[in-house]
């Protein structure tokens, strides 16, 4: 529907009505998110694609790393749809740990998978109120190959580190083979720029194994003052 269009069936009152119960709805969300994660424990957030197959190496990697994070003690938070999300809450379920589920409304929408604990799933509407939950709760992030949203994801947790927003935490990029054209433009163009700097790429690691994965994360805390929890 066309702005025009919509100013000539709603009058300005009923718009700022509207405008006004959106904020309890944004509320609510944030609300509900908070009760549900607020003693969730140490936890990983891991990204990537919801269209990865159950037969794809990645889905397989996302399973071994959740189930070996899980074993040292962390929970799993995911988007809660399919693809790496599925494999990722695959791998907190065999392994015993906590699998957390952030599913998102969309307009086809993402049925939330079978692997999250079912007092663990939350539904939200916005993006923006769900992407603040990955940040807030989770003590690392896993970033798999994946799409626009992934990368989304990726380039917030960088920069609310980069401008201090947030404490540093450990962030994994998993394959090389996936990442590395973007990494050699970020290199190549955006640092040769000066748009970014020589510290902001230091703000995450490539790895290309599971066990690189989970000792990068699991190491950062061993060898800090920071706590795993929150």
């Amino acid at each position: 529907m066309s702005a025009s269009r919509l100013l000539k069936e709603k009058s300005w009152a009923e718009l700022d009505a509207e405008n006004s119960w959106q904020i309890f709805k944004v509320m609510g969300e944030f609300v509900k998110g908070f009760e549900t994660l607020n003693s969730i424990g140490p936890c990983v957030s891991i990204f990537g694609s919801a269209r990865t197959k159950p037969n794809n190496k990645y889905y397989k990697y996302a399973t071994q790393i959740a189930k070996k994070l899980t074993e040292k003690g962390y929970g799993i938070i995911t988007g809660g749809g399919p693809g790496i999300m599925e494999a990722a809450n695959k791998g907190a379920f065999l392994g015993d740990g906590r699998s957390v589920g952030l599913n998102i409304t969309l307009p086809h929408e993402q049925h939330y998978n079978k692997f999250i604990d079912y007092d663990k799933i939350i539904n939200f509407d916005y993006f923006f109120v769900r992407k603040v939950m990955f940040v807030k709760y989770a003590q690392g992030f896993v970033v798999m190959p994946g799409g626009f949203g992934t990368m989304d994801e990726f380039f917030e947790a960088i920069t609310l580190m980069q401008t201090e927003k947030i404490s540093l935490f450990p962030v994994v990029l998993f394959s090389s083979e996936y990442w590395k054209g973007l990494l050699d433009w970020i290199h190549n163009t955006m640092l040769a720029e000066g748009n970014v700097s020589a510290e902001d790429l230091a703000r995450f690691t490539l790895v290309d194994t599971v066990d690189e994965a989970v000792n990068f994360i699991d190491n950062f805390y061993a060898e800090s003052d920071l706590s795993p929890n929150f």
